[in-house]
């Protein structure tokens, strides 16, 4: 199989490397984490957690997987793959720090060449998107974790990405090889602005470049991907809402007029970046 799941974990509570035992992982000091039935395993202890629920709410995450499982984001994962694939050799390790339920991982393994083997795993902070994640697909390891404790070693990733997510470079820059690369997705100035338009009385312009890169970081190649999308009925656009922000930032007069929709044509705008860690890092 071109995709097989990234076994190099980590104890979340003392860093020490993770052993499978059967039905748990275990690290040296006795600390033992369960498999899910589903496969996934919770590294995410109390202590590192802001909230009792944290992450993406399971509404939230059945709507993402309806809408992205309808091809309306193709044209981003599709981007993402070229920009993650180049130069990957076989047995190379990659991370979607930030997974949600798994799309582009998903899709990403459906991209990689023939002959090419990868090991992967995807990380998020909510539970109920790893769920769904270990259900649509079983061939990845996934964890339930934070972007700012990821559980895996110094230096055992060859590609990290970061879709629409919270980077925490440094952690990103601990845990990517020497040739490794982290794949940044960010929207641009004109992502889902019909959208904002109807329901903001007035929206914040975003910058028009892409996100800045700190210091332990330098720029590979930058892509903008553009293109118009047609939500055609009102689910669609109603679970294209309940999958982002909007859904809680914006007024009950502006979700109002949404809910009045049925037919919706929309800008996607992202910015992709490819970084690769400096030499002083």
């Amino acid at each position: 199989m071109p995709v097989t799941a990234f076994d190099r974990l980590a104890c979340p509570l003392d860093g020490q490397p993770l052993t499978r035992q059967l039905h748990a992982w275990q690290c040296p000091q006795g600390h033992s984490f369960d498999i899910a039935r589903q496969g996934y395993v919770h590294l995410l202890p109390v202590q590192q957690k802001r909230s009792k629920d944290p992450g993406d709410s399971k509404a939230m995450v059945a709507a993402r997987q309806r809408f992205l499982n309808a091809g309306y984001y193709q044209c981003i994962a599709d981007a993402l793959n070229e920009a993650v694939l180049p130069e990957m050799a076989s047995g190379a390790a990659c991370l979607d720090a930030g997974c949600g339920e798994g799309y582009y991982l998903r899709q990403l393994g459906q991209a990689v060449p023939e002959g090419i083997d990868m090991q992967v795993i995807g990380l998020d902070v909510s539970k109920w998107a790893v769920l769904s994640a270990a259900k649509q697909d079983p061939a990845p390891s996934w964890v339930v974790g934070t972007n700012a404790h990821i559980p895996v070693p110094d230096s055992s990733l060859d590609r990290v990405l970061c879709v629409f997510g919270f980077p925490v470079y440094d952690e990103f820059a601990r845990i990517l090889g020497p040739a490794g690369r982290l794949v940044m997705v960010d929207p641009g100035p004109d992502h889902l602005r019909e959208l904002r338009d109807i329901i903001y009385p007035t929206i914040t312009e975003r910058p028009a470049g892409a996100r800045a890169v700190p210091e332990s970081f330098q720029v590979v190649s930058r892509e903008t991907v553009c293109e118009t999308i047609v939500l055609e009925d009102a689910s669609s656009i109603e679970d294209l809402l309940a999958m982002t922000p909007h859904l809680y930032r914006a007024p009950a007069e502006g979700l109002a007029r949404a809910a009045e929709l049925t037919r919706l044509q929309l800008t996607l705008d992202v910015r992709i970046q490819v970084l690769e860690l400096t030499e002083q890092t």
